[in-house]
């Protein structure tokens, strides 16, 4: 049994996989917290409190707020603003996305430094280079693009992109950010040795997110269909041949139950 701090315990990811780890029925002790700036985290938060898990109110941009934690022996960084157009797109400016998503990282990694914790970040696929994405060819397929067939760019292959791909700038402010977030991590994991995984996720999306259109485009689909709103596709002739790779945090669960793998 392990002690588990979950950041951001409140949003789409940090609330499934604490679900996740009660459903399962395994007996770690969880704790969270949440700065709950977000609609909908208070009604996730009634909910884990009624599960048994500790949530508490406090923000990682704030490194005081660290100190009355309880010693853990893993922590799960799911706190972050998880939009890619975050800091342009008006909503948020680029100053309140660093100190969300880069900031906050190092108030972690020094309360890990501090509590010989382990750390695990939730990171993105984000982190590729624009550049070097957009030289992938494609082609239409039975109502799919299909990747074209013998491309020698490194880290692609008949099975998409890989942890080798360029990472090479301009990712995107919230891209970048997350990149920085990995590198710090890892660094810090070496100055201080303690362990370090992360997770380059992709579209995180199912049951118990919010619909929108920046950050959960599956969910936002699914229930603009069910209400019978207008969709559009835009980009690429406005086709709809897009594919994304799609995974339920739920599913995240057994890999990070096994860390050595």
């Amino acid at each position: 049994m392990m002690r588990i701090l979950i950041t951001g315990i409140c949003g789409f990811v940090g609330s499934t996989l604490a679900h996740a780890w009660i459903d399962a029925g395994i007996s770690h002790t969880l704790y969270g917290i949440d700065n709950l700036s977000r609609p909908g985290s208070e009604r996730n938060r009634l909910a884990l409190r009624r599960l048994g898990i500790t949530v508490l109110h406090g923000d990682i941009r704030l490194a005081s707020d660290f100190e009355s934690l309880p010693a853990v022996d893993w922590v799960i960084d799911a706190a972050a603003n998880p939009s890619v157009l975050a800091g342009i797109d008006g909503l948020t400016n680029s100053r309140q996305l660093v100190e969300h998503n880069l900031f906050g990282t190092v108030n972690l990694l020094e309360y890990c430094r501090g509590r010989r914790a382990g750390f695990i970040l939730m990171s993105t696929s984000r982190v590729y280079s624009l550049a070097q994405l957009r030289k992938i060819r494609v082609k239409p397929e039975d109502g799919a693009f299909r990747l074209v067939p013998d491309q020698q760019i490194p880290g692609l292959s008949e099975h998409g992109v890989s942890e080798n791909f360029s990472t090479d700038p301009p990712l995107s402010l919230y891209g970048t950010a997350k990149l920085a977030s990995e590198q710090l991590a890892l660094e810090y994991g070496s100055a201080f040795e303690f362990p370090v995984w992360i997770n380059r996720c992709g579209v995180l999306a199912g049951a118990g997110q919010f619909g929108r259109p920046d950050q959960g485009i599956f969910s936002y689909w699914i229930h603009s269909w069910a209400a019978r709103r207008p969709l559009s596709y835009i980009g690429f002739n406005g086709m709809g041949w897009q594919v994304r790779d799609c995974l339920h945090p739920r599913d995240l669960v057994s890999l990070i139950e096994r860390p050595e793998a």
